[in-house]
């Protein structure tokens, strides 16, 4: 069966509205139930299937997104923004500029985007509405910086890379460090701008913050302290040595559950068996998702779809530059209609090949390919973010997206760095 034929079926489920995993389990089963040759039957694709979900890194997930919400139900995100609102709030654009600090360092403990949207959204969102902010540009803020939280380490979607292409996850992690904290200084600079152009009711701020200030620098460094020391021990445990990914994403959803129990007193025990149910929900399509994406990704391979791919490209474009280009194109536009998993564990055994034949570096393609997934976060018609942030504020989805679009112009100018320039990757390894 024609491989093209495969993938417009594939592309007409989404369309239609059949489940992603629904959709990858029908694509995987076509060319054994029209090719009577195809030698890969219903056992094999299930043993893929389940040979997929048995691998100790992809613990990670369930534990990092189990992390994050005790942490958002918690109230950690509220204490990490006062300590960026103490320091810039005074400045111009001060206050949204922490919200973007307060998506950076929250991405350091969810890993997620979505999960950062709604946990510094409907703590940050309401606060600077209060301020004078308008607000779709405060809701298009947190959409874009929430898009930091799978760029910056701990991050789901490297882990994801991390299991479709072999590169070590404690390498990936490392090298989304210096991306994510490039992109939002360029946000920064951007709601600096923003606020320059219309203006702030300094007024309103300067009341809040100096609420702030008069506990003084001391009591609000105490009182988030716990907040702050999160990432540090989450991303120390990792480097240092003393644990693998998954090993320290058990030990944060310990201390997210000691220090919102026993430190802060934000939940009781008789929210965490809501708490875990929400985790569950979160995490069971991603193991869906996961299981039958292996399948599928293991019937390209037999029909050899990443070496076709691969010889494509390399014949009809010679040049790195615009190879590169187009392989930018193409994940932007997936990352417009598919989600980041499904993209991820598909399209990483297809593209691998072509990046590594120019001599690219896997680490640094895996950083493209998330920072170019990131951006379809905040890109119609999927863009999860959009309807996170849109469900936090009744903001109209398509009305976030018109005010985010200079701020993906920024995006867009780190991705072109991050492709053509190593070292903002690769540096810290």
């Amino acid at each position: 069966m024609p491989v093209a034929v495969i993938f417009i079926v594939f592309i007409i489920g989404l369309l239609i509205a059949i489940p992603v995993s629904i959709m990858l389990g029908i694509a995987a089963v076509l060319p054994g139930a029209f090719d009577p040759s195809f030698t890969v039957g219903a056992k094999y694709l299930i043993r893929a299937m389940f040979g997929g979900l048995d691998s100790f890194p992809l613990l990670a997930v369930p534990m990092f997104v189990l992390s994050g919400i005790l942490m958002a139900k918690g109230g950690i995100s509220r204490r990490i923004f006062d300590v960026f609102a103490f320091f810039f709030g005074k400045l111009m654009a001060g206050m949204p500029c922490a919200v973007i600090v307060t998506c950076l360092f929250y991405g350091a403990i969810s890993g997620s985007a979505p999960a950062t949207v709604a946990a510094v959204g409907s703590m940050t969102v309401p606060i600077l509405i209060g301020l004078g902010y308008d607000k779709v540009f405060v809701t298009s803020i947190v959409a874009v910086a929430g898009g930091l939280g799978v760029i910056i380490p701990p991050s789901i979607p490297f882990i994801m890379y991390g299991m479709a292409s072999g590169a070590s996850v404690s390498d990936l992690f490392l090298a989304g460090i210096l991306p994510g904290i490039l992109i939002s200084v360029l946000l920064m600079l951007y709601v600096i701008y923003h606020c320059r152009r219309y203006g702030e009711d300094r007024e309103k701020i300067n009341s809040e913050v100096s609420k702030l200030h008069e506990k003084g620098l001391f009591r609000v460094l105490k009182e988030s302290f716990f907040a702050i020391l999160s990432p540090v021990i989450i991303l120390g445990c990792i480097y240092s040595g003393v644990a693998s990914p998954t090993e320290a994403a058990v030990i944060s959803v310990f201390y997210a559950l000691i220090v919102s129990l026993f430190i802060y007193k934000s939940i009781r025990f008789a929210d965490i068996r809501g708490i875990l149910v929400e985790a569950v929900r979160t995490f069971s399509p991603i193991l869906f998702i996961l299981a039958a994406s292996t399948a599928f990704s293991r019937v390209l391979t037999l029909m050899q779809v990443p070496q076709t791919v691969s010889a494509f490209i390399l014949s009809h474009f010679s040049n790195s530059v615009v190879i590169l280009l187009v392989i930018n194109l193409f994940l932007l536009i997936v990352g417009m209609v598919m989600d980041t998993t499904p993209a991820i564990l598909i399209l990483t055994p297809i593209l691998l090949p072509v990046v590594e034949a120019i001599g690219m570096n896997p680490v640094q393609f895996g950083v493209i390919m998330v920072v170019n997934l990131a951006i379809g976060f905040v890109t119609p018609p999927i863009g999860v973010n959009l309807f996170v942030a849109s469900s936090l504020t009744d903001v109209p989805v398509m009305q976030i997206a018109k005010k985010a679009m200079p701020m993906i112009g920024f995006f867009l100018a780190a991705l072109l760095l991050i492709t053509f320039v190593p070292a903002v990757s690769l540096l810290l390894l």
